[in-house]
């Protein structure tokens, strides 16, 4: 499975907020915010620290997706 976290970025955009006021004013740490840039896996600590500040769950900042795994192997 991979992890998505478009449903984050576009819930910041509906509210005004841009990535790096989002880590300024919040206090996410900057390595954090550039591995949720790149769909990469962060801490349960740091989703729950994302979903308290914007008062969403879980699955309003983020999704599981199936591998697409290549034809031909």
């Amino acid at each position: 499975m991979t992890v998505s976290y478009k449903k984050l970025w576009k819930l910041l955009i509906d509210s005004d907020m841009k990535k790096k006021n989002y880590k300024l004013l919040r206090g996410i740490n900057p390595s954090s915010i550039s591995k949720l840039s790149k769909n990469e896996y962060v801490s349960m600590n740091v989703l729950v620290k994302v979903c308290t500040v914007l008062g969403v769950d879980f699955k309003d900042i983020m999704e599981l997706l199936p591998n697409m795994v290549k034809k031909g192997r």
